[in-house]
C-alpha cells in the first residue's frame, strides 16, 4: 500500500510555483517613494505637471521658459537671404 500516488495537475502547478525564481527585480533595483511633481502658473494659478522642456501654460497661454536660439557648436543659424 505504499504506492505513490501521481500528483494532479492542481498539485504539479502549486509545486511549480512554489519553486519559481522572482525574475526582473534584482539586487541592483532601488524602490523610490512615490512623488508628485506639480507646479502651478504664476499668471493664472492652474496647476500643472512639472515637465522639462513645457514652455507655456495650457490654460492661459503664459510663457514659462523664453528660447533664444543662438549659433551653437555644430548648428549655425541659416541666412536666408542667399537663397
Amino acid at each position: 500500500m505504499d504506492e505513490k500516488k501521481p500528483l494532479s495537475f492542481i498539485e504539479k502547478m502549486k509545486l511549480k510555483a512554489q519553486s519559481q525564481k522572482s525574475y526582473g527585480i534584482d539586487e541592483s533595483f532601488a524602490f523610490k517613494e512615490a512623488k508628485l511633481d506639480a507646479e502651478n502658473c504664476p499668471n493664472c494659478g492652474a496647476g500643472r505637471a512639472k515637465q522639462d522642456g513645457l514652455t507655456h501654460c495650457g490654460y492661459c497661454g503664459h510663457e514659462f521658459i523664453a528660447i533664444t536660439l543662438t549659433d551653437g557648436l555644430f548648428l549655425k543659424k541659416e541666412d536666408n537671404s542667399q537663397h
